[in-house]
């Protein structure tokens, strides 16, 4: 049986950068998903640069990609900066997609 990270992470990995076109777990953005007893999902994520434009954007399709999975009850971002974003933490997929 999957945990609820293998879970979350699966459906994290349905939601799109806009302005890369890759998914957030293939760049490495995410860094922990995680559900309470009381339906409490925390998102432990950072992102490319400080600053991002499409803050807002990811964390609605985030929020709405965690909300279908069961007992999740509401969802928390907890963005972060250490430790720092680099092209080493995307997916061998990720780099061949961008070209890095």
């Amino acid at each position: 049986m999957a945990t609820f990270k293998d879970q979350g992470m699966a459906a994290l990995a349905q939601v799109i950068d806009p302005e890369l076109g890759v998914d957030v777990v293939g760049l490495g953005l995410i860094y922990d998903v995680t559900l309470d007893d009381a339906g409490e999902c925390v998102v432990t994520m950072t992102l490319t640069m400080m600053g991002c434009p499409l803050t807002e954007v990811l964390a609605n399709d985030i929020t709405a990609a965690l909300q279908g999975l069961p007992g999740v009850q509401h969802v928390e971002i907890n963005l972060v900066w250490s430790p720092a974003w680099s092209i080493a933490r995307m997916s061998r997929a990720a780099r061949l997609t961008l070209g890095v």
